[in-house]
């Protein structure tokens, strides 16, 4: 770690900011500053030339980001996966040419604390009846037998976790709010599944239905079942498609049935996939040694007690 860490004047991320919030980031990067002993600094206002090499940085790794995309020929990624292997790679190219500049600030770098610093917020919510809470105007779900209770939500930039006291309950990928105000949901099936199954009508009305489905085969089976089928039956093999893939843990292998089924000109019907599914592995123990003791050690045993 260095001994000083210089940054702007910050004024970008404090102008939408409230004066308790702003407040809190203050007391927050004082905090990150201390814990690595580290003395803040920053250059001078409206001098934007001081931190010119950084900003020019910032701007030169997007453009070559656009590059190597366009060379790519594809802006599709199979998931986020794959997209940071991508950035990782290309940066890794970029600091080979660096690599000097590096050893020498590393000579003269302090080693790292015993612990890092806490990457996240944290924020107390409470699980609702609707079977989730909120998060900086976010819905997440949460399995049922938590309605009523308080958790501790640590928010990462990529994920969310919550704990009811020390016990990690609930885990998402972040989502972001919507500056228009739509209500934004982030909804595991498995939360809600046991409630659709009672009531399989409600899908079809739900303000999270698009977000429920767990992948891009399940969505493409609910329009081709509800433009098909009447919403009864449509929502009724629905439901029963999302509880196969949940009791059965075959999400994956499940959809690769159904988009094969869409393939043909039919409809997915949760009973007739279920016979096409691989049997579960169940791995049964080995050959175990079992050695029969003698008999006439409980005579002899028998005998000693008397």
């Amino acid at each position: 770690m260095p001994r000083e860490h210089r940054t702007d004047s910050l004024s970008a991320a404090y102008r939408n900011l409230d004066a308790e919030a702003a407040a809190d980031v203050t007391n927050r990067y004082q905090g990150f500053c201390a814990h690595y002993g580290m003395i803040a600094s920053r250059n001078n206002p409206g001098e934007a030339h001081e931190n010119g090499s950084v900003e020019a940085h910032n701007n030169h790794l997007k453009t070559a980001l656009d590059q190597a995309l366009i060379l790519r020929g594809s802006r599709d990624f199979a998931d986020l996966r794959d997209w940071r292997r991508f950035v990782d790679e290309l940066v890794a190219r970029r600091n080979r040419r660096r690599e000097a500049a590096v050893r020498i600030e590393m000579a003269v770098l302090r080693p790292l604390p015993a612990r890092r610093t806490t990457d996240f917020t944290e924020v107390v919510a409470r699980v609702t009846k609707t079977g989730g809470f909120q998060v900086h105007s976010v819905f997440y779900s949460a399995p049922s037998q938590l309605i009523g209770k308080r958790l501790r939500v640590h928010v990462h930039d990529d994920r969310i976790e919550a704990f009811l006291g020390a016990t990690p309950v609930v885990t998402h990928p972040r989502r972001r709010g919507r500056s228009d105000g739509v209500r934004v949901h982030c909804v595991n099936y498995r939360h809600v599944i046991h409630a659709l199954r009672r009531k399989p009508q409600a899908l079809a009305g739900s303000v999270y239905r698009d977000g429920l489905f767990p992948r891009s085969e399940y969505a493409e089976a609910w329009a081709a079942l509800s433009a098909a089928l009447p919403r009864r039956n449509a929502c009724r093999r629905m439901v029963d498609l999302l509880w196969l893939a949940h009791d059965e843990g075959c999400e994956a292998e499940l959809a690769g049935l159904i988009a094969g089924t869409l393939a043909t000109g039919d409809l997915p019907e949760a009973r007739q996939l279920k016979h096409r599914l691989e049997p579960r592995r169940r791995e049964l123990p080995g050959d175990t040694p079992v050695i029969l003791p003698d008999l006439a050690s409980f005579d002899a045993l028998l005998g000693a007690r008397a």
